[in-house]
């Protein structure tokens, strides 16, 4: 997963959201790992869909039993707005976390955002995206 990096050339935006579909007993592993890294603001939704096999590959496996094909499967959604320079590390960290090998792993997409806003104090940009003890304040470094 090392050499994951999001083609971000035909975007220009200051922000983008990190939205992974993932198996719900991976969610545990995954804020944990998001938090040990500093990432904060994640949001989570109990979602069910039909991934790329769309009923047509091997059963998935869900919670160690196998799930009829072409049924509604119970995964969990997981966006997270940062940074651009952040988008890489944060794409690698859920690919990394998320991987058994398994059909229904999940999957990852990057949409850009034009603004963040923080409510609370009307603050807009790169003040309202950054979180306190966030991936900044913990040292992390732009890769660009």
């Amino acid at each position: 997963m090392e050499g994951i990096e999001c083609d971000l050339s035909t975007v220009s935006a200051p922000f983008y959201n990190v939205t992974a579909i993932i198996r719900p007993w991976r969610l545990p592993a995954v804020v944990a790992a998001l938090s040990e890294a500093g990432i904060r603001g994640v949001t989570v939704t109990d979602v069910r869909g039909i991934g790329a096999q769309g009923g047509n590959a091997v059963n998935e496996r869900d919670g160690g039993n196998e799930v009829i094909l072409g049924a509604l499967i119970e995964k969990a959604k997981v966006e997270i707005v940062i940074a651009r320079d952040q988008v890489d590390f944060t794409v690698r960290l859920l690919s990394t976390t998320c991987y058994t090998g398994q059909t229904g792993d999940g999957k990852i997409w990057v949409s850009p955002v034009a603004d963040v806003i923080r409510v609370r104090t009307g603050e807009t940009g790169a003040v309202a995206e950054r979180m306190q003890d966030g991936l900044y304040d913990k040292g992390y470094k732009s890769e660009v």
